[in-house]
This record gives C-alpha cells, sequence and structure tokens, in this order.
C-alpha cells in the first residue's frame, strides 16, 4: 500500500497532485507538513478536496521543513516511519523578488531538512523533488537534463537557492530513491484555465490588461527566444506516472514544453485575444526594465521587474529523457497557443480577486 507525504501544501501543484493521485486511486491516504500559520487554510483544502473523494483521507501534520525532523514530533515521527513510501517536496518560495535571506532558509536549508526526513523512513520507494528547469540561471543555449553546472550568475535570489537546493539532493541520488522534476513556467489548468495566483506567465496578462488602454498595444522587446510554459495538469500528470516509474528512479526530469513558441507569438496571441488587435509598436527591454523600477509602476502594471529578465534569455531545454520515460503514457504538453483562449478566458472572470499576487 501506497502513502504519500507531502510539503507544499495547500499549495497550487501539491494539492492537485494530491487530487490527481486520489482520482488514479494511487493511494488512500496522504500525510501533508504545513506550518502552523497555515493549518485553517490547509483544513480547508483538505475538505474540500473530500468531498469529492470521501473514502480518502488527509492527515495534516504542524510542522516546518526549515527544523530538524521538520518539527515533527517523536511519536508521530514513529508512525510516519511505519507507513510513508512516497515523499513529495514541492515547500518553497517561488517569489522572484524575494530576499536572499529567506529564499535560502526556505529553499535550501528546508530542503536539507527533507533529505535528512527521507533518510529516516525505511519504506521509503521514491522521493519527488520540485527543483525548477530555471536552475540554468544565466546559462545560454541547450539545456540538458543530466546537466547541473552552476551558471556566471543567476538571475534572481529564487534560481540561485533552488540550484544550491537541487545539488543537495543531487547528492543524495546515491543513497536515496530520488526523481528530480524541473518544471518550466507553469500555467493554470489546460482545460479549464483554473490557476490560485496569477504570476509567471500572468504577469505579461497584467500587462497587457493594463495598456490595453492605450490606442495600440505595443510588443515589449524584439527578442527571438521561445518562451517555455506548461499548464499545471501536464506537470501533475507526469509526476504521478513517473513516481511510479521503476525507471524514473535516478533521473532528472525537464517538465518543460518540448515545442515552445518564440516570445513574440506568444505575446502576439496574448493581445490579440485580449484586445482583438494585433500589437503594433515596439518598447525596449531596457526602457521596460527601468520603467519597473518604481514600486507605483510595478504595483499599477501588476509585474514584478525580475520577470522582465525571462524575455531576454536565450536557452532552450532539452526533453530527451523526460520523452523516454513518458513514452508508453498518453501524457503530453498541450500546445500553449491553443490553450491560451481558455487561460485568458479564467483570467478575464478572476483578474480583479485574490489570485492577483502582491507586487513588491
Amino acid at each position: 500500500m501506497r502513502n504519500y507525504f507531502y510539503t507544499g501544501f495547500p499549495g497550487f501543484i501539491a494539492s492537485r497532485l494530491i487530487a490527481d493521485a486520489f482520482e488514479q486511486n494511487l493511494c488512500d491516504e496522504v500525510y501533508t507538513l504545513v506550518e502552523k500559520c497555515n493549518s485553517l487554510q490547509a483544513e480547508v483544502a483538505a475538505a474540500t478536496l473530500l468531498t469529492r473523494f470521501p473514502h480518502k483521507k488527509i492527515h495534516i501534520i504542524e510542522g516546518d521543513i526549515t527544523q530538524p525532523q521538520l518539527g515533527i514530533n517523536d511519536k508521530v515521527m514513529e508512525a510516519l516511519r511505519a507507513h510513508i513510501t512516497h515523499v513529495w517536496h514541492l515547500a518553497a518560495i517561488y517569489d522572484l523578488a524575494a530576499p536572499k535571506e529567506d529564499a535560502y532558509r526556505v529553499n535550501v536549508h528546508g530542503t536539507k531538512m527533507v533529505n535528512d526526513f527521507a533518510q529516516k523512513l525505511p519504506q521509503l520507494t521514491r522521493y519527488m523533488y520540485f527543483s525548477t528547469a530555471y536552475v540554468a540561471g544565466t546559462r545560454t543555449g541547450l539545456i540538458k537534463e543530466d546537466d547541473l553546472i552552476q551558471p556566471l550568475r543567476f538571475k534572481n535570489h529564487y534560481e540561485a537557492t533552488k540550484y544550491e537546493a537541487e545539488c543537495l539532493v543531487e547528492h543524495c541520488k546515491a543513497i536515496l530513491p530520488i526523481t528530480i522534476l524541473r518544471p518550466g513556467i507553469v500555467c493554470g489548468h489546460s482545460a479549464t484555465g483554473e490557476t490560485n495566483k496569477f504570476d509567471g506567465p500572468y504577469f505579461i496578462l497584467n500587462l497587457i490588461d493594463r495598456l490595453r488602454k492605450l490606442p495600440t498595444v505595443p510588443y515589449i522587446g524584439k527578442s527571438k527566444i521561445a518562451l517555455n510554459i506548461v499548464p499545471v495538469d501536464y506537470i501533475v500528470q507526469a509526476a504521478n506516472y513517473l513516481a511510479l516509474t521503476d525507471e524514473a528512479q535516478g533521473k532528472t526530469v525537464h517538465l518543460t514544453d518540448p515545442n515552445p513558441h518564440p516570445m513574440q507569438e506568444v505575446y502576439r496571441a496574448m493581445v490579440k485575444e485580449m484586445t482583438g488587435q494585433y500589437p503594433f509598436g515596439h518598447i525596449s527591454l531596457t526602457l521596460a526594465k527601468q520603467t519597473l523600477r518604481y514600486k507605483k509602476m510595478r504595483v499599477y502594471l501588476g509585474v514584478e521587474q525580475q520577470a522582465i529578465d525571462y524575455l531576454s534569455w536565450q536557452a532552450t531545454f532539452d526533453t530527451r529523457v523526460a520523452t523516454a520515460l513518458l513514452k508508453n503514457s498518453r501524457i503530453h504538453c498541450p500546445d500553449f497557443i491553443e490553450i491560451l483562449p481558455t487561460l485568458i478566458t479564467f483570467y478575464e472572470a478572476h483578474k480583479d480577486g485574490k489570485r492577483r499576487v502582491t507586487i513588491k
């Protein structure tokens, strides 16, 4: 019998991983580590999930990934030792503008504590670690899945600390049954558009939403890069499949779009879908980034300054490992341009609600 343990609940991806695992009957009960300050939110999320799956169980355990033994008391830890077969580590600070100290404490030190925790589980058959494709930092060209090369620099503290954390997990592959997942930029569900917050690619939609008041919406820069955006359902389906695939043990896998569209094509499609017109004219990336130096402009436009760095980064992600591991499944990454109308419909319906992120 499988028993899954998650960090990062009730976050966007963790919640959907659990729902998909229940839907496929991969497990009957899961254990989630939740900080005390998030306990009520987790209880509500768990209760909502269980209305769909009344015969399943979600155990909420108060703890902290930055503490030894994850802050779990010895009695509970002993029970977990006897039950847990799969550890899913998703808890992290994903904010591109996060201060270095906060990002390091959670992303690096927290991952070290989860690694130590996983080594205490005698029934463990897989440790699924969520990294990011952007551990590549400012490296350019083709980024391979078996590469873990420190770049000359990183675009932000999120990337830097996720790189350090992945190095820690990589070093544990010799003693733990690990699969490292590197998602691209994650967007909402391909069929419904649902997401719980408008960050990542939604910064571009926020920008277009503000600029639509102009007679025409200009292009931002003239970059020819490919923008790698993947829907959450692809991430979830692929991750749950790989957790039960023997060949995935010891592998690092890019859960990125194998056929990403050029940035200009994506932006053009976004503007047309949102305004009914194609973009005209250009604003340079330099001017855009300088404008976003000012908090009032960041808040007004709904864009973090660090997001602009991803619009000029010249790199592509190799997905040969992912393709080989998923070849016997029916799982594939949907075309981003094709699902864009669904994503924008959901965005337009919820853009003024709680899903809009706080801009620093």
